[in-house]
Protein backbone atom coordinates (compact mmCIF):
# COMPACT_ATOMS: atom_id res chain seq x y z
CA UNK A 1 0.00 0.00 0.00
CA UNK A 2 1.53 3.34 -1.05
CA UNK A 3 1.37 6.48 1.01
CA UNK A 4 -0.01 9.74 -0.30
CA UNK A 5 2.17 12.84 -0.09
CA UNK A 6 0.30 14.05 2.97
CA UNK A 7 1.02 10.79 4.79
CA UNK A 8 4.73 10.81 3.91
CA UNK A 9 7.61 11.92 6.09
CA UNK A 10 8.17 14.88 3.76
CA UNK A 11 4.69 16.18 4.50
CA UNK A 12 5.29 15.66 8.19
CA UNK A 13 8.47 17.78 7.95
CA UNK A 14 6.39 20.53 6.38
CA UNK A 15 3.94 20.40 9.28
CA UNK A 16 5.82 19.29 12.41
CA UNK A 17 3.13 20.50 14.80
CA UNK A 18 0.49 18.14 13.35
CA UNK A 19 0.02 14.49 14.17
CA UNK A 20 0.07 11.85 11.44
CA UNK A 21 -3.52 10.84 10.56
CA UNK A 22 -4.82 8.13 8.31
CA UNK A 23 -6.29 9.52 5.10
CA UNK A 24 -10.08 9.64 5.30
CA UNK A 25 -12.03 7.51 2.86
CA UNK A 26 -14.25 8.98 0.10
CA UNK A 27 -14.82 12.66 -0.61
CA UNK A 28 -13.04 13.67 2.57
CA UNK A 29 -9.80 12.19 1.17
CA UNK A 30 -9.69 15.02 -1.41
CA UNK A 31 -10.02 17.72 1.22
CA UNK A 32 -6.74 19.41 2.07
CA UNK A 33 -6.36 21.27 5.32
CA UNK A 34 -5.39 24.92 5.28
CA UNK A 35 -2.12 24.10 7.04
CA UNK A 36 -1.25 21.48 4.43
CA UNK A 37 -2.09 23.80 1.55
CA UNK A 38 -0.13 26.65 3.13
CA UNK A 39 2.90 24.39 3.60
CA UNK A 40 2.67 23.27 -0.01
CA UNK A 41 2.32 26.86 -1.18
CA UNK A 42 5.42 27.85 0.81
CA UNK A 43 7.42 25.00 -0.72
CA UNK A 44 6.33 25.97 -4.24
CA UNK A 45 7.24 29.62 -3.62
CA UNK A 46 10.66 28.61 -2.30
CA UNK A 47 11.19 26.41 -5.37
CA UNK A 48 10.21 29.29 -7.69
CA UNK A 49 12.64 31.64 -5.93
CA UNK A 50 15.38 29.04 -6.13
CA UNK A 51 14.82 28.63 -9.88
CA UNK A 52 14.92 32.42 -10.34
CA UNK A 53 18.20 32.71 -8.43
CA UNK A 54 19.71 29.82 -10.37
CA UNK A 55 18.70 31.38 -13.71
CA UNK A 56 20.26 34.68 -12.67
CA UNK A 57 23.42 32.91 -11.55
CA UNK A 58 23.54 31.00 -14.84
CA UNK A 59 23.15 34.22 -16.83
CA UNK A 60 25.93 35.88 -14.84
CA UNK A 61 28.17 32.84 -15.33
CA UNK A 62 27.50 32.86 -19.08
CA UNK A 63 28.37 36.58 -19.23
CA UNK A 64 31.62 35.94 -17.34
CA UNK A 65 32.44 33.06 -19.70
CA UNK A 66 31.92 35.27 -22.77
CA UNK A 67 34.14 37.99 -21.27
CA UNK A 68 36.79 35.41 -20.37
CA UNK A 69 36.76 33.98 -23.90
CA UNK A 70 37.11 37.48 -25.38
CA UNK A 71 39.96 38.27 -23.02
CA UNK A 72 41.62 34.96 -23.85
CA UNK A 73 41.45 35.60 -27.60
CA UNK A 74 42.94 39.08 -27.07
CA UNK A 75 45.70 37.66 -24.92
CA UNK A 76 46.38 34.92 -27.47
CA UNK A 77 46.80 37.50 -30.23
CA UNK A 78 49.07 39.59 -28.00
CA UNK A 79 51.12 36.52 -27.09
CA UNK A 80 51.58 35.66 -30.77
CA UNK A 81 52.72 39.21 -31.58
CA UNK A 82 55.13 39.22 -28.64
CA UNK A 83 56.50 35.83 -29.68
CA UNK A 84 57.14 37.14 -33.20
CA UNK A 85 58.84 40.24 -31.78
CA UNK A 86 60.97 38.09 -29.49
CA UNK A 87 62.03 35.91 -32.43
CA UNK A 88 62.94 39.03 -34.42
CA UNK A 89 64.96 40.44 -31.52
CA UNK A 90 66.78 37.13 -31.07
CA UNK A 91 67.65 37.06 -34.77
CA UNK A 92 68.97 40.64 -34.53
CA UNK A 93 71.00 39.71 -31.45
CA UNK A 94 72.54 36.76 -33.29
CA UNK A 95 73.37 38.98 -36.24
CA UNK A 96 75.00 41.60 -33.96
CA UNK A 97 76.91 38.85 -32.15
CA UNK A 98 78.30 37.56 -35.44
CA UNK A 99 79.37 41.06 -36.48
CA UNK A 100 81.07 41.65 -33.10
CA UNK A 101 82.86 38.28 -33.35
CA UNK A 102 84.11 39.22 -36.85
CA UNK A 103 85.34 42.57 -35.58
CA UNK A 104 87.11 40.90 -32.65
CA UNK A 105 88.68 38.40 -35.02
CA UNK A 106 89.92 41.27 -37.21
CA UNK A 107 91.33 43.09 -34.13
CA UNK A 108 93.11 39.91 -33.04
CA UNK A 109 94.60 39.60 -36.55
CA UNK A 110 95.89 43.18 -36.39
CA UNK A 111 97.67 42.66 -33.08
CA UNK A 112 99.78 39.80 -34.42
Amino acid sequence: MSQSFWESETAEEARPDRELHEAPVGAEALAVSVDDFSALEDRVLRAVELVKRERQARGAAEDRAVKAETHLSEQTALTERLQEELNTLRAERDHVRQRVERLLTQLDALEL
